[in-house]
């Protein structure tokens, strides 16, 4: 079979060396096809066992002098293959994962070239250049033409200010016109019939993060924010933008550009199976990733650091006994950090003078005791007026930070991402970023980037509904590390919501919320409530606790996007299931056959299941144990905006 698709890809190069202006990349199955055309730019079209998905789309990168795909010449051409087997630092899915694909690389006259990959699961496209010296890039087209009307569920924006946190909107791409606002990524089509395509950027590095833009014709294009170069004040944890340059990055000449890739899914369960940003990712560059440990934090910001109750003898707040029965929490269920957010420093521009009321050293130290690690919270801004806290944080035994309110993705915060990073690592501390853009493969070249917010997560309250959220393990998710910040121990249906600090609550149901542990990937998993509700709760929070944060391996058990998603994920010898499901009126019900566990063995299964009253009182909910093994079949039931969780062992 291998000789077969090496003649295939020879036939190509011969094809192309003969003058002729066509050419075809199959992935290794044989499904997936994309068919290019050099004319006056680079065409290509992609379709999926023989069906058109994408149509004539086309490619250039627009440099200060010159516009790279306009008019191409072709110099010589080169055809790969790879079958090899990769292991992620971080594995939020797999252990271990296959990275199969067939390459075309068409270099072209003036020293550049595109690479083409045809994966079982999709396509991907990167420009590589090799010039001498700086280039200024003006703009880069990603453009793309759909055959028919497709569904676009997407994230919209008004500008290039943004932390991702906007609400998913659901838009027919015929109707997408050119003045409406613009998208993040990931954007996931649907395309009415046997496909959904996941569309986002992986290997973003010194340069911009790409949006969309309907372009009134049944396709999108892609727009790019401006470099900036002057800012001014702008409060204690951000710049004003004051002056913008012509292009969008001033870069090296040599070097390669950012992955455009598409997820091509016949079951809506590839999209959360997908591993395409890491497969095409830079790889770790920090050798020695021992130091890295990935886990769950105790986070006081959701629950305004507010402990009570006949053990609380003190007054709460963010102080040194607070902290502490955060930490005495912590180390009780073995959770491996707590998160110190605004507060611990005296001021929010000074991160050496922690708060007289908090006395950070003796947490440390306190922490050290109780095998609990500390995270810091801090703003960008802060950071990047003090490039050496790094240092300093290491040496008074901090293991992370947290750092908000980037808000932007131009190349001047993408290289921010990247310098903090690389100084973080210099002093083995992690690195979870708030207020950020979703996952851009960053976090594989620096796998100290243990997780990203760039998600409209639980701490929106009210306005994070499961209806926006069952889209994230399809979208946002299926991109990377996503701190959605989950744990919630006040369940409320969204009729009769009425949650805020200190008494956080969230929407949908309790077994819900354990779902959600299981569900959604993230290297460090906040536990968001108070520390007196999982004391409340301690099924739950024995649950919540014993949930891994990385797996070896994940398999969707049912899935249908913007509806349900079942998940079991594989941790050593033990399976944890989670589900979740929208605000449908009627109970979800799904016989899930247990075919993945081991032969001959009889398992012990503990789950916490939607109530009878859940649809109503979402505080409902069912601890049951049982026995089960391979083969037998389990039901799942769920009631609006409901879940189930469990653990087999």
């Amino acid at each position: 079979m291998r000789k077969i698709k090496l003649i295939a890809l020879l036939c190509i190069s011969t094809m192309l060396a003969y003058g002729q202006k066509k050419a075809e990349l199959t992935s290794p199955n044989g499904n997936i096809k994309v068919e290019l055309s050099i004319a006056d730019k680079i065409y290509y079209t992609v379709s999926s066992d023989n069906q058109v998905l994408l149509k004539d789309n086309s490619l250039l990168l627009n440099l200060r002098n010159e516009v790279l795909g306009q008019n191409p010449q072709l110099a010589k051409q080169k055809t790969t293959t790879a079958n090899e087997t990769l292991t992620p630092v971080i594995p939020l899915k797999y252990s271990t994962v296959k990275n199969e694909y067939n390459q075309l690389t068409l270099t072209f006259k003036g020293n550049y070239s595109v690479e083409f990959r045809a994966f079982n699961d999709g396509i991907a496209y990167r420009f590589v250049t090799d010039k001498k010296g700086d280039v200024e890039v003006l703009g880069e087209e990603f453009s793309l033409n759909f055959p028919t009307d497709y569904l676009l569920h997407q994230q919209q924006t008004g500008g290039f200010k943004t932390a991702y946190e906007e609400p998913y909107s659901h838009i027919n791409s015929s109707e997408w016109k050119a003045s409406d606002k613009m998208a993040l990524l990931p954007l996931l089509i649907d395309t009415k019939k046997d496909y959904k395509i996941l569309i986002s950027e992986t290997d973003v590095s010194d340069y911009p993060c790409m949006f969309l833009k309907g372009n009134g014709a049944n396709g999108v294009t892609s727009i790019f924010p401006k470099q900036p170069i002057e800012f001014g004040e702008d409060g204690d944890r951000s710049l004003k933008l004051l002056k913008e340059a012509d292009y969008i990055a001033k870069t090296s000449g040599k070097r390669n550009f950012p992955w455009r890739y598409f997820v091509i899914a016949k079951e809506d369960k590839q999209l959360v199976e997908n591993t395409m940003s890491f497969r095409l990712a830079n790889k770790n560059v920090l050798g020695d990733v021992s130091w890295i440990k990935p886990g769950q934090v105790s986070w006081e910001w959701w629950n305004d650091a507010s402990p009570y109750g006949p053990d609380v003898n003190f007054v709460s707040g963010y102080n040194l006994d607070t902290y502490k029965y955060y930490i005495d929490f912590a180390s009780k269920y073995g959770i491996e950090y707590i998160i110190m957010d605004e507060g611990w420093a005296k001021t929010t521009r000074d991160p050496y003078t922690p708060n007289p009321k908090v006395d950070l050293h003796e947490l440390i130290r306190y922490g050290k005791e109780k095998n609990v690690g500390i995270v810091l919270w801090l703003t960008w801004l802060t950071v990047e007026n003090n490039m050496d806290l790094f240092k300093t944080f290491a040496e008074w035994g901090v293991k992370g930070v947290k750092i908000d309110f980037m808000d932007r993705s131009d190349q001047w915060m993408m290289d921010y991402y990247e310098r903090v990073a690389k100084e973080a690592a210099k002093y083995k501390l992690f690195v979870d970023y708030h207020g950020s853009i979703s996952p851009k493969g960053l976090e594989y070249k620096y796998p100290n980037i243990i997780s990203y917010e760039g998600v409209r997560g639980m701490e929106q309250m009210g306005g994070c509904t499961p209806d926006n959220s069952v889209f994230f393990p399809f979208m946002r998710n299926a991109v990377g590390a996503m701190d959605y910040t989950p744990g919630a121990m006040i369940s409320m249906q969204p009729n009769v919501y009425c949650g805020n600090r200190p008494n956080s609550a969230s929407i949908g149901t309790r077994a819900y919320q354990l779902a959600l542990f299981v569900i959604f990937e993230s290297g460090l998993q906040m536990l968001a409530d108070n520390p007196t509700m999982y004391y409340r709760n301690a099924d739950c929070t024995e649950f919540i606790t014993q949930v891994p944060t990385t797996w070896d391996d994940t398999k969707v058990l049912e899935a249908k996007v913007g509806e349900y998603v079942v998940v079991a994920k594989r941790k050593g010898d033990k399976w944890y299931i989670g589900g979740m499901t929208n605000n449908k009126e009627e109970e979800r019900v799904f016989n899930v056959n247990l075919d993945f566990l081991n032969s001959g063995k009889t398992y012990k299964m503990t789950s916490f299941e939607d109530g009878i009253n859940a649809g109503r009182q979402a505080m409902d909910y069912r601890r049951k144990e049982s026995q089960t093994k391979q083969g037998e079949s389990i039901q799942i039931k769920m009631s609006r905006n409901g879940g189930f969780a469990a653990v087999i062992e």
